[in-house]
């Protein structure tokens, strides 16, 4: 058996058009700013196979320290493909979940101060968790999970 190289997942990106409202919402949801930088020039580019590149990125964390989200948007080049509101049966990206509290007050929040949508409903999986999936801002999918009896 091959020896297991893999140390942690660093994290996720998501690539949107609007930098500033993606951060409002992530907040919204708990996440927190852990910083903004662009990345640009030929060295960037041969790591995504884009070439010359420019990409302002916001690198969000949840709360304890583990995961993170990193948001991008690309100036140069273009965006040539957009699958933000592809269903949830779609092949490649799903949506990423969250760990929540209270999920029926943070989904009004959401929809109240983002227009979020629900994408079908808040269900309960046996006696074990509270879950939705949601259409945040610029149409991305994300998962809710509350787990019952986990009020903490």
């Amino acid at each position: 058996m091959a020896e297991n190289n893999l140390l942690r997942m660093d994290n996720m990106g998501i690539a949107v058009e609007s930098l500033d409202n993606a951060v409002s919402f992530f907040e919204e949801i708990g996440l927190k700013l852990e910083g903004r930088a662009n990345v640009e020039g030929e060295w960037a580019g041969r790591v995504t196979g884009l070439g010359d590149q420019n990409v302002e990125i916001a690198m969000m964390v949840t709360p304890d320290g583990h995961s993170r989200l990193e948001l991008s948007r690309f100036i140069t080049p273009e965006t040539i493909s957009d699958h933000r509101t592809a269903p949830v049966n779609a092949l490649g990206y799903l949506r990423v979940m969250f760990a929540v509290k209270d999920i029926d007050e943070l989904v009004a929040r959401l929809v109240a101060k983002h227009g979020a949508q629900l994408e079908g409903e808040i269900v309960q999986y046996k006696n074990s968790y509270r879950l939705c999936y949601i259409r945040g801002v610029e149409g991305i999918l994300i998962g809710l999970a509350e787990e019952l009896g986990n009020k903490g």
